[in-house]
């Protein structure tokens, strides 16, 4: 009997994260076309002395490595979705994919600058034409690859919500990152061989390299920062916490003594709250208060009668 009582206040912490996302299946086909053009730059810049064709291979090898981390994550948070080790699902395995492959960005990042600046000082000879036939089909990969991940439906903000931290898909958007700055050195690896063969500069080939490794260590830093947010349990912005404060109390002469909003998954929130009162309700009362576009799924809720009032 007290087993069905306590029925009535249970429930899951799934909260969908069971479910196959869209972002899944678009990362999986990405990573098989990052893998077939890797293979072909590595090789090809190899054969033909371009560093940055080597540079944009490179980025690929990293990119087909933390691609099919993104996958695994898809994956692993899926079929775990409900074990009860974890407190609230395996949102949190979307933003730690996220994360190591940012890592990983930055490393590789890092190596390529590193070779560039060797390249800088040691030039070797470049078969121009060959290496540009490559860098353009790269190129194409890439942006078939970013078009792929971009689709409507699965974009890493909701442009109908201001509070961007409402639907990160971090994974997906570190899938993202990673062809983007794969399309971005495919296309620097282009304007610099093109330099070099019209003009001479062959120079601007390692150069390239360096500036492609910058701009992507800077795109790292920022998923770096966002996803470390949702890893550490850090607030939401200032203005979601303020909407929920209001929307509490806005009835009964509630007062909100203690108030901790935070991501616990792409799109999914977790609240703990304290109410005082002069006339408490129930906590599921305060439950159905909470704004529905906030969208906290699991929210822990303390009320205490202000010592004021009888």
């Amino acid at each position: 009997m007290h087993t069905q009582r306590l029925d009535k206040w249970q429930h899951e912490h799934v909260f969908g994260q069971d479910q196959v996302k869209a972002g899944e299946r678009r990362t999986l086909l990405v990573v098989l076309l990052t893998a077939v053009m890797m293979v072909i730059e590595i090789a090809a810049g190899l054969a033909f002395g371009s560093m940055a064709l080597l540079a944009d291979g490179l980025h690929m090898a990293s990119h087909a490595a933390a691609l099919g981390i993104s996958v695994f994550a898809y994956v692993y948070a899926r079929r775990y979705a409900g074990h009860r080790r974890y407190s609230f699902g395996t949102g949190k395995v979307n933003a730690l994919a996220g994360f190591a492959s940012a890592v990983l960005l930055v490393i590789f990042a890092a190596t390529m600058a590193w070779e560039s600046v060797h390249r800088v000082l040691s030039p070797i000879p470049i078969a121009l034409d060959q290496a540009l036939l490559v860098a353009v089909a790269g190129l194409a990969v890439n942006g078939a690859s970013a078009l792929i991940l971009a689709a409507p439906g699965d974009r890493a903000h909701n442009h109908h919500n201001h509070d961007h931290h409402h639907h990160h898909d971090h994974n997906l958007r570190s899938a993202y990152l990673h062809v983007l700055a794969d399309a971005l050195t495919s296309l620097l690896a282009i304007g610099a061989l093109l330099a070099a063969k019209l003009f001479g500069a062959v120079w601007l080939d390692p150069v390239m390299g360096i500036l492609g490794a910058v701009l992507v260590i800077r795109w790292s830093a920022s998923l770096l920062r966002d996803t470390s947010r949702v890893l550490l349990d850090t607030q939401l912005p200032e203005r979601a916490s303020e909407r929920l404060r209001a929307a509490l109390e806005a009835q009964d002469g509630n007062r909100v003594a203690d108030l901790h909003l935070w991501s616990i998954g792409p799109g999914i929130h977790a609240a703990a709250i304290v109410v005082v009162s002069d006339r408490p309700r129930p906590p599921d009362h305060y439950r159905q208060l909470i704004p529905r576009d906030l969208r906290v799924v699991h929210a822990t809720v303390e009320v205490q009668r202000c010592r004021h009032f009888p």
